[in-house]
């Protein structure tokens, strides 16, 4: 076979034709990343020039991955994602951060933490220190946590509006620009698939409801009462995402005014509808609450673009599986295989021919981060022999690459999917 350039084989792999290998991700999205820490640590085993690390996404504390890396480890996809973050303040003015075990990091000027009693650190929304904290990681660890701040009397009067509108807002001109310009950038100068990180389809994103971007977030923000709501009031929920909706496909008309067809993926939603064990919903409440929703932002996107859509659920969610592909679902994401009923061989042969895996690559709970190296590479080779038949395939690893995960398995892990030694 001929080969093929990342975009080229990218395409062929979301339109379920065979490309010369398994196309690969890291990065691109902020469900497909790697930890800072690690960044760092693999950088310094690549034999990289050491430098400090930027977090682009500080919930998570997830790395800005260079060029240098991405060509090294053979990487076909490049994220297109204004420089927002999920605490409210962009990505600009960078300065320097020691994380707690001694890793140099640059982060936004707005990124001001306060320190508690506990010595946990504390995050202000949009990095006012005068706002009340919105998320906490604790001493030592790794990522940031929501704080809930659901006000007393949030259920005495509950307006949809009010919530959908504190969630997503109409693009500026600004954004646009951003957008228009940096997709034009990445298309001329670079061979590379574009991810297009759009997200406000994520209806009842959980990481979302606690609004840690808000000052004063209203409505139910409690992510344990938002659930019990879904069954006490779904007329409340339903109005939320019928808002949101509205907005939403006002955006993607924006959004593909300033792109147009340069991208080949947009990813609508990180809703997650899965725990290790089960779906954390009915199918019932599904296809009355999410689907009909889904189906409209899938509908418009396939009408007026050649976009495919990505959708991002953790868990075991093989019972929502035709519910997704009816409702336009091209992509699903992270695939997460030691979940119940989440087998690959399964998956592949029910559904392989009528939606794209793009993850499923290593175990990122177990075999990864606690693994050896040829334990790695066996898992790795077995998931693209099974996953990539006929093409519907990205190859990337089940969510992001956590903290602590030794850089000599990730080595192993990319080394399994480009097929031979990176360096």
């Amino acid at each position: 076979m001929t080969s093929m350039t990342s975009r080229e084989r990218v395409r062929a792999a979301i339109n379920h034709r065979t490309p010369d290998k398994v196309p690969i991700d890291l990065g691109s999205t902020p469900v497909t990343g790697i930890h800072a820490t690690t960044y760092s640590r693999l950088r310094d085993t690549l034999g990289l020039k050491k430098q400090p690390v930027k977090v682009v996404e500080p919930m998570q504390m997830l790395a800005e991955i260079e060029p240098d890396v991405l060509k090294i480890l053979g990487v076909d996809t490049i994220g297109l994602q204004l420089p927002s973050t999920m605490f409210g303040f962009p990505n600009s003015g960078w300065k320097p951060f020691k994380f707690f075990d001694g890793t140099d990091l640059l982060v936004s000027e707005c990124f001001n933490v306060t320190i508690d009693s506990t010595g946990d650190l504390l995050m202000h929304p949009g990095g006012d220190l005068t706002a009340a904290p919105s998320a906490r990681m604790p001493k030592d660890g790794f990522y940031f946590d929501a704080i809930v701040r659901q006000q007393p009397n949030a259920e005495e009067n509950l307006d949809p509006r009010l919530f959908a509108e504190e969630q997503v807002r109409l693009y500026n001109d600004e954004e646009l620009n951003y957008l228009q310009t940096t997709a034009d950038y990445y298309y001329k100068n670079s061979d590379k698939s574009i991810v297009g990180c759009w997200w406000q389809g994520g209806l009842g994103d959980i990481a979302q409801v606690p609004g840690m971007s808000i000052r004063e977030p209203h409505g139910i923000r409690d992510p344990q009462r938002w659930y019990e709501m879904l069954i006490e009031k779904p007329d409340y929920i339903h109005g939320i995402f019928e808002i949101q909706t509205e907005i939403g496909i006002e955006n993607l008309k924006l959004y593909r005014q300033a792109v147009g067809d340069k991208i080949d993926v947009i990813v609508v939603s990180g809703t997650d509808f899965g725990s290790q064990r089960g779906p954390l919903i009915s199918q019932t409440l599904f296809r009355n609450l999410w689907k009909p929703f889904y189906k409209k932002i899938n509908d418009w996107i396939h009408t007026h673009t050649d976009w495919k859509t990505f959708y991002h659920s953790c868990g075991s969610i093989e019972m929502l599986m035709e519910d997704f592909i009816e409702c336009g679902i091209d992509i699903i994401n992270p695939v997460q295989c030691s979940a119940a009923g989440m087998e690959p061989q399964k998956l592949k042969q029910k559904y392989g021919d009528r939606i794209v895996f793009w993850g499923g690559g290593v175990n990122t709970q177990y075999t990864l981060p606690f693994g050896t190296a040829d334990e790695v590479k066996k898992e790795a080779v077995e998931r693209i022999e099974i996953f990539s038949k006929n093409g519907g395939f990205v190859f990337t690893t089940i969510h992001n690459i956590q903290a602590n995960t030794p850089p000599e398995n990730v080595i192993a892990m990319f080394e399994a999917a480009v097929g031979g030694n990176i360096f």
